[in-house]
């Protein structure tokens, strides 16, 4: 997703912008642009290419300006140039946008616009906005902006200055997130509050088809029909040092290397042994609500899709009630069938992923309670949904999700433990899970202690331009997800698939240059992941283990193997991720990638 930032107050509004720009690298983009308003002259400068490029650009008149708008790009409509870098300008220069979305019936605009004598110097859809705005500016910027959004199809998140309103700043949602930071005697504006936690943490979110106009002592907000709303000021609970490397390489690293706290974090509070009972207060179920559950939905994208994986096998396998996992992408444009006793689910790091908002919506739409499981505090997910629990795991700046998925699952496993009490879970098999939830962050250290080892043999494959990862029950959901994290940031070919879906066809892509990465664990199934390995090395293919300790026997059938400690099943997905996420990361630095930000990957997936 791009990256929006807007300043309007005492301070050095292209200091400010660039900073919060940097705040937001790790969304992903391609270009970057800034634009000021100083001494009633609008000023711009945009580059393609990185914010330092940028910064090292920018020329010494747009400095000490006090307010200003910027923004990242993520190409959609046209490729990564500076004419298609924001902000954008209208026909007049006098107006200046910066858009994340898409507009979808901009074509139709633009050519409207065009019979008009309104020009376009860029291939993007946003610039469509500008001189939209323009055509209906009369000297009040907001009802300008309110008319342009009445014309607009589609979604986005934008901020709006003008040469003849040097003291104000406009902005719009839909379906891109918008924040609104509140200072002493200065406003600010993002698409994520990480730009904006240093200088202050009371913030408002804008609902879709709301605006804001900003000044730099007051605001007012307001639906683009322009009836006005009433905000409910926010705090954001963390501190600017939740998204610094802290001595890492890279957030990535980092972030890996925090589960062992944020996995405690997300189960804190929520467990109680001596019951054997979960209490999730964001849910908001009653007993007789547990009890009426019949069946549950987990509606997903990406990561957060392999976790609600995970999630089937945990549900169905420990409070005994049917689930399916669907895609948020395909569930929004099908007719679903949801009935009454259908639990929905939706799950996204963010809370910001369009297709899942979609779905959550739809579901809405068919009569369906829906909760959520989310990261972000105050995101439009948490907000919309009926209930839920945030996963507590701090900023997730690394593009290639980590701690969330660990989280998520653990979050999982108390939506189980609530619901399984309440249907035929006994007291004694809940307390052996809860003990299990509690021990999990020693073992997860235990597991990061041999970092060095993973990197060793990181160094062994990471030439390889192929990989195949396999996995069973519990586990396949795992060797999913560590295929993902491999092709994500270190942009090798990987795949996952059930073991014994292997002989369906995947074999025959096995050879001495296929290495295949096997989760194989003790599980009721170890036999059987083991007959699948035999296979592999019988076409001459390098195995990689994930085992057990204490499963010496293991290492006569494989090239190499990593052991994690013994745990119950039902967590063992949580356990046998971390060397996965492990060994991507070493592959994707040998091999020289961004890690923190891979090529056209954004953070926050806000478009379709």
């Amino acid at each position: 997703m791009c990256g929006i930032v807007g300043y309007i107050g005492d301070k050095d509004v292209t200091t400010l912008l660039l900073e919060g720009l940097k705040r937001l690298e790790y969304r992903g983009y391609d270009s970057a642009g800034v634009a000021v308003l100083k001494n009633n002259s609008l000023l711009i400068s945009k580059e393609e290419g990185k914010i330092a490029r940028l910064e090292k650009n920018i020329p010494e008149t747009m400095q000490k300006a006090r307010m200003g708008i910027a923004h990242t790009r993520w190409a959609t409509h046209g490729e990564p140039s500076q004419k298609n870098a924001h902000p954008h300008l209208d026909t007049s220069r006098k107006i200046a946008v910066v858009h994340n979305g898409i507009i979808e019936n901009f074509s139709h605009l633009k050519k409207k616009l065009q019979g008009e004598g309104f020009t376009f110097s860029s291939d993007t859809d946003s610039e469509v906005l500008p001189n939209l705005i323009s055509k209906y500016y009369d000297g009040n910027l907001e009802k300008a902006v309110q008319k342009a959004l009445l014309d607009i199809e589609g979604t986005y998140g934008i901020l709006v200055i003008c040469e003849d309103e040097p003291d104000t700043i406009v902005t719009a949602r839909n379906g891109s997130p918008v924040v609104l930071g509140i200072g002493e005697t200065d406003m600010f504006i993002a698409s994520d509050t990480s730009a904006i936690v240093a200088y202050t943490r009371n913030v408002i979110y804008l609902e879709d088809h709301e605006m804001a106009v900003v000044k730099a002592d007051h605001y007012k907000t307001m639906h683009i029909s322009a009836r006005e709303t009433t905000k409910e000021i926010h705090e954001i609970d963390w501190d600017i040092g939740k998204i610094e490397k802290n001595g890492y390489e890279h957030f990535m690293l980092k972030e890996i290397f925090e589960q062992p706290e944020t996995i405690e974090n997300a189960f804190r509070g929520r467990i109680l042994l001596e019951e054997g009972i979960s209490k999730l207060g964001g849910f908001q179920l009653s007993v007789e609500g547990l009890h009426n559950i019949k069946r549950i939905l987990i509606i997903a994208c990406g990561t957060s899709y392999y976790s609600g994986l995970v999630g089937e096998y945990i549900v169905e396998d420990i409070a005994g009630i049917p689930v399916e996992v669907e895609y948020a992408s395909e569930f929004r444009y099908r007719n679903p069938i949801i009935e009454d006793s259908t639990m929905v689910l939706v799950i996204s790091q963010s809370g910001e992923t369009a297709d899942t908002l979609a779905a959550l919506r739809e579901a809405r739409r068919k009569g369906a309670k829906v909760y959520g499981i989310t990261n972000v505090v105050g995101s439009t997910i948490a907000r919309e949904t009926d209930g839920g629990i945030y996963i507590h795991a701090g900023p997730e700046i690394g593009v290639a999700s980590t701690k969330a998925f660990t989280s998520q699952v653990v979050a999982l496993i108390l939506i189980t433990l609530a619901i399984g009490r309440r249907h035929h879970l006994s007291q004694e098999k809940a307390q052996e899970i809860i003990k299990e939830l509690k021990g999990l962050p020693q073992k997860i250290q235990s597991v990061l202690n041999q970092s060095d080892k993973i990197q060793k043999l990181a160094e062994k494959f990471y030439d390889y331009n192929h990989a195949l990862y396999l996995g069973r029950g519990y586990n396949y959901p795992v060797a999913l997800e560590g295929a993902l994290k491999l092709k994500e940031i270190s942009y090798i070919h990987a795949e996952g698939y059930p073991a014994a879906e292997m002989k369906h066809g995947p074999i025959a892509l096995i050879d001495e240059n296929m290495p295949v990465i096997v989760i194989a664990t003790a599980s009721n199934i170890l036999e059987k992941v083991i007959s699948n390995i035999q296979e592999v090395k019988a076409r001459k293919g390098q195995v990689i283990a994930i085992a057990t300790e204490g499963n010496e026997s293991l290492a006569e059938y494989c090239d190499e193997v990593i052991y994690v400690p013994k745990v119950l099943e039902v967590v063992s997905p949580i356990v046998n991720v971390i060397p996965l996420q492990l060994f991507a990361y070493y592959i994707a630095v040998l091999r020289g990638c961004s890690v923190d930000q891979p090529r056209n990957l954004a953070k926050s997936v806000t478009v379709e």
